[in-house]
């Protein structure tokens, strides 16, 4: 071989050199479920030939997250695959388009982690996943049975997926567990060729702990995309989150469309690019439920209500919202800029009626509303000549409890005009509770008289040590809890603020209590726009979400090498979640703890 040959060779060989190199660390499954690298070369029985494969059986959960609730077996075995021979059996018609919807969802996420890595598909093993559900309804509430069971037998070439669940959704929660029952693998074995595995043998059994799993995202600070709260949605779908708090308004904009008063986004929307349209709120509403999740819309008020309202006295309808813009700030409102409804103009009521009317058309037929309703400021409406002749008017002074009662019959109000139309656009709709923030208003010594316990829901967002949650629940309200010094994602970047790492989110527990709800992790975003939701809010808000599916009694420690491995399965479904730790804590389980 002359000098020429043996220079293109070389590379050749230095390439073999390095693969086999590589190749010969392969990783083990340990009594202590963790995956120990080892130099050992793989085996089909003990030795994996990376850390995924190894990943996918080793523990009692292997990879899923959350983890299942119920009794869980994963048998340490796998088996090629080739997602195209998939097959999906399900008896009838009906259901079948959100069957179909799901089906492709399940194809294109595991699809994403193979394209990223160049698989071969090449095997001629098949993968049949029968369907058995009682109930097709797509109707998505707090009374929803997302249970099922996840039954897998290999027999020869074939692979059987037995998904048994009462509803749609908890068909669609049990395809997002196999979705995490498969991975790529490379190594010898497979002769240096990145291919698809998938467990061959399981038997899970699962539902959620709480019914309420929420993520508060706030898109009025800054505007959101929609292929960014898409995004955010697929997360949510991956970790079994199941609903979309939209926190669509507040007083720096009011990016929402109503067709009905279009002064709304005219005088509010940032520019005509940032505007969520009605067919945007629907196309959202339904992205989501395919992937198990309801849509919550806010429209916060009377306060945090300014920029959008402030077009009245130009349009001979008065002021429809009180201190807009003014200054100093800290004299009118918690946060500039400043705007607070006038509880006192009826076209307040009207303009309502229309974005209610717009809503109830455009969310599902059996959702609800949050009415936001915290941080009024009564400077704002004492400074108001029109407030104060109306109080004293009707025999009132300006008093903490006289405003107390302005603000109390503005909520009747509201609630009166929600109810209204709900009825009117579904006559058979039953009066449903609504949500609150927490607030004056909600305080237990005076709540009673302004709120009734079988009307209203009321989100708290207190400290961890706070007692209000446990007054409410003992005066009967149902709560949905955000922990604010564990679960709200903004902290941290501005003020006194603390930054929560994803295992104090994790720790964070709520009671278990029939009329605790469940929980939400917040993203406002005052200091977050597009370029940086995913980070501010994943991988956090799946430590979250495995506290409201499982609420596991571990803490942490325990699910760090499944955490890992769902941040990395995120990365892959194209959500730019933040690194939570070195690569060498990750490739190295249990070293870093």
């Amino acid at each position: 071989m002359n000098h020429i040959q043996m220079a293109n060779v070389l590379p050749l060989l230095l390439l073999i050199s390095i693969h086999s190199i590589v190749s010969a660390v392969s990783f083990k499954c340990t009594e202590a479920g963790k995956c120990i690298r080892r130099t050992d070369p793989p085996n089909n029985n003990t030795l994996f030939e990376c850390q995924n494969a190894c990943r996918l059986t080793c523990g009692r959960y292997g990879a899923l997250w959350p983890k299942p609730t119920g009794s869980t077996i994963i048998k340490n075995g796998v088996v090629r695959l080739n997602p195209h021979n998939i097959r999906f059996e399900h008896q009838g018609t009906h259901g079948r388009e959100y069957l179909d919807a799901i089906n492709g969802i399940f194809l294109k996420n595991i699809a994403s982690e193979c394209e990223k890595k160049d698989c071969v598909v090449e095997s001629d093993n098949e993968v049949i996943i029968e369907y058995s559900i009682n109930v097709f309804d797509e109707t998505l509430t707090w009374e929803t049975d997302e249970s099922y069971s996840l039954v897998i037998s290999t027999l020869d070439k074939t692979t059987t997926v037995q998904i048994s669940s009462h509803t749609l959704y908890g068909a669609r929660h049990a395809l997002e567990t196999l979705s995490q029952l498969i991975t790529v693998t490379n190594g010898p074995s497979t002769n240096f060729n990145n291919v698809l595995i998938i467990v061959s043998s399981a038997q899970i059994k699962d539902r959620p702990t709480y019914a309420h799993r929420g993520l508060l995202i706030d898109t009025a600070r800054n505007f959101l995309p929609i292929a960014d709260i898409e995004r955010t949605l697929d997360g949510m779908g991956a970790s079994k989150l199941n609903v979309f708090h939209w926190h669509a308004t507040d007083t720096q904009s009011f990016p929402l469309e109503i067709v009905r008063v279009p002064q709304m986004t005219v005088f509010g929307a940032y520019s005509p690019d940032e505007i969520y349209t009605l067919s945007d709120v629907r196309h959202i509403v339904k992205y989501a439920k395919h992937r198990g999740i309801r849509v919550i819309m806010e429209i916060d008020a009377p306060s945090h209500a300014g920029n959008g309202w402030q077009w009245g006295p130009s349009h001979n309808l008065g002021n429809l919202s009180l201190c807009v813009n003014e200054q100093p700030w800290r004299s009118f409102c918690i946060q500039p800029p400043c705007g607070q409804l006038n509880p006192i103009n009826s076209n307040v009521y009207e303009i309502l009626r229309s974005i209610y009317i717009d809503l109830i058309t455009s969310l599902a037929s059996e959702e609800t509303i949050h009415m936001g309703g915290d941080e009024v400021h009564f400077g704002c409406w004492n400074a108001s000549t029109e407030i104060v002749d109306y109080l004293y008017n009707n025999g009132m002074g300006r008093t903490t409890d006289d405003f107390m009662k302005l603000w109390g019959d503005f909520q009747a109000a509201s609630l009166r005009v929600w109810d209204e139309e709900k009825h009117i656009s579904f006559s058979n709709s039953s009066s449903k509770p609504v949500i609150l923030w927490s607030s004056h208003l909600t305080d237990p010594e005076h709540i009673d008289s302004y709120l009734n316990n079988e009307r209203y829901i009321i989100q708290t967002w207190v400290p961890q040590t706070d007692s209000l949650p446990k007054k409410l629940l003992s005066k009967g309200y149902k709560l949905i809890m955000s922990t604010k010094d564990a679960w709200y994602f903004d902290h941290g970047f501005w003020g006194q603020t603390r930054y929560y790492t994803w295992k104090m989110a994790y720790k964070n527990r709520i009671p278990r209590d029939r009329n605790v709800l469940g929980g939400e992790a917040c993203v406002w975003s005052e200091l977050i726009d597009r370029n940086s939701i995913d980070e501010r809010t994943w991988p956090r808000a799946a430590a979250v979400a495995e506290r409201l599916w499982s609420d596991p009694d571990t803490d942490a420690t325990i699910a760090e090498q499944r955490f890992y491995r769902h941040r990395e399965r995120l990365v892959d479904r194209g959500v730019r979640a933040e690194a939570v730790t070195p690569r060498y804590c990750v490739l190295n389980e249990g070293e870093c703890t």
